[in-house]
């Protein structure tokens, strides 16, 4: 009896071993267009490969703080033009070329190119020189002081690529980071697996696969039957208490840096009219489509910022749902008989979802929006880089972007000189108070503007299994690190 029961007991400790699993399936809503970070607006690019792939200067954590990365330290000059980063020393990329201090010169370089299609070059304008000093060191010289270089670096936009592979980097991908890529299955999953020769700590997981599934009925069927381990940024809220309740899974409640707006065209007449937007802005009913299209998860907001931020302004009471006077600044703008516009909308289930409650609320002050929904790749040609459109909705995931409200040929097109001195300002001050007062004076000036329609921040919430550890919770920028993540049965 006693050798039966060892013998039972030696049977299930290997079992338990065995059941350790090292390989993840996670899903998320939206397929990248291609997978290059450093040249598309595309936030599905970095879910993927932030931080798993590619790797920049800095990094965000999951709390948002700023840390070294490939660059493990720094010094700033007193005058705050001259940044000095030494170089982790023994990094090579996932193709076993050597990354030093010319590739740094070269992404950078790159990125600001005069012809450079990265999507977020403006973070990138203040760096007047990259200077290689020795292969781990590298300077930056700058034209004005920068108070958000080191969170600037951050981005996914910012990370650092090499020469030698840059040809073929929207279909396969050479980083620094802890994951290689292996595989793309178009329409279906990208596929990952360790770096066996990552200069960092070891991740735990030896493989990870990326599934796309957009629609929320079919992630709800995926995630019940654990086809897939993980759904970060679960599309279906209304589900969220089913898996609540059942033991197998964990549901992770988080915030993100998703501003989601209904963007109007404010070069296109009639939103070149600033009394037609506010109408548009008081014909919405914020807490009706957070509770309509995201089943109550979401933060109202009056203006591009995030309400978790310690400088957020809630500003919601300068543009109140009051239908009639909507109709009365329609009247003013010598639209009387409403008028009709485009809603172009991408993938994403707020937005789908969103948009058909908006365009009702819409309708009841007198204006007909005609939805056309469209792919992700539709939406960035159209709408992002063709501004063909009148209205439409989409969440800004990027962390502390109110900077894109100074570019004038950003896709709904706000020109405001006052604004862009403002950002010009803020750019080239450092002290904490000061920058405060000018990011509350930044929020309320297009606020006041009715750039476009405010909505709510993005919850972020994640449906995972038990078992599993190392996620995030909350999204301070758009991307799934999985060098922590781990079974831990």
């Amino acid at each position: 009896m006693t050798f039966r029961l060892t013998l039972a007991a030696a049977l299930l400790g290997g079992t338990a071993a065995l059941a350790q699993q090292t390989d993840l399936t996670i899903a998320i809503q939206l397929e990248p267009p291609h997978l290059d970070p450093t040249s598309a607006a595309a936030g599905a690019i970095d879910s993927v490969l932030y931080s798993n792939v590619f790797e920049g200067l800095t990094r965000f954590t999951g709390d948002g703080a700023i840390v070294p990365a490939l660059a493990r330290s720094w010094e700033i000059s007193d005058d705050g033009l001259t940044y000095t980063f030494h170089l982790a020393e023994g990094v090579v990329f996932h193709d076993g070329t050597t990354f030093d201090a010319e590739d740094v010169k070269f992404s950078l370089d790159r990125a600001r190119a005069e012809d450079s299609t990265n999507a977020q070059k403006a973070l990138f304008s203040d760096i007047a020189q990259v200077t290689v000093i020795d292969p781990a060191t590298v300077e930056l010289s700058l034209n004005a002081p920068n108070g958000n270089l080191l969170f600037n670096l951050a981005w996914g936009d910012a990370v650092m690529v090499a020469p030698e592979s840059i040809e073929d980097i929207q279909q396969t991908p050479i980083g620094t980071g802890p994951f290689k890529f292996a595989e793309w299955r178009k329409g279906d999953s990208v596929r990952l697996v360790q770096n066996a020769d990552y200069w960092g700590d070891a991740p735990y997981l030896t493989e990870a696969t990326f599934k796309f599934i957009s629609d929320p009925t079919a992630a709800f069927a995926a995630m019940m039957a654990q086809d897939i381990d993980v759904f970060s940024g679960y599309p279906a809220p209304e589900n969220l208490p089913q898996f609540q309740a059942d033991p197998r899974f964990q549901v992770l409640l988080g915030s993100s840096e998703g501003e989601t707006i209904l963007a109007m065209n404010n070069k296109q007449p009639p939103f070149d009219n600033p009394k037609v937007r506010e109408a548009v802005a008081h014909a919405i009913d914020r807490q009706a489509i957070i509770d309509g299209a995201m089943f109550g998860l979401g933060t109202p907001i009056g203006t591009h910022f995030a309400p978790h931020n310690p400088d957020y302004v809630d500003l919601t009471g300068l543009s109140p749902h009051d239908p009639d006077r909507a109709r009365m600044l329609l009247v003013d703008a010598g639209y009387a008989e409403g008028f009709k516009t485009t809603l172009k909308l991408p993938p994403p289930s707020y937005a789908r979802r969103g948009g058909e409650i908006i365009a009702a609320q819409l309708r009841n002050v007198g204006i007909e929006a005609e939805i056309t929904n469209l792919e992700w790749a539709q939406w960035l040609e159209e709408v992002f880089k063709g501004k063909g459109f009148g209205l439409t909705i989409v969440s800004h995931t990027e962390p502390l972007d109110i900077g894109i409200y100074a570019r004038p040929d950003y896709y709904f097109q706000y020109d405001s000189e006052e604004f862009q001195a403002l950002m010009t300002t803020l750019n080239a001050t450092t002290d904490p108070s000061a920058r405060s007062d000018m990011l509350a004076e930044a929020q309320t000036l297009i606020a006041r503007d009715y750039v476009n329609g405010f909505l709510f921040q993005l919850a972020f919430p994640t449906v995972a299994d038990a078992r599993i550890e190392g996620l995030w919770t909350n999204q301070p920028t758009q991307a799934n690190p999985l060098a922590q993540v781990r079974w831990t049965q």
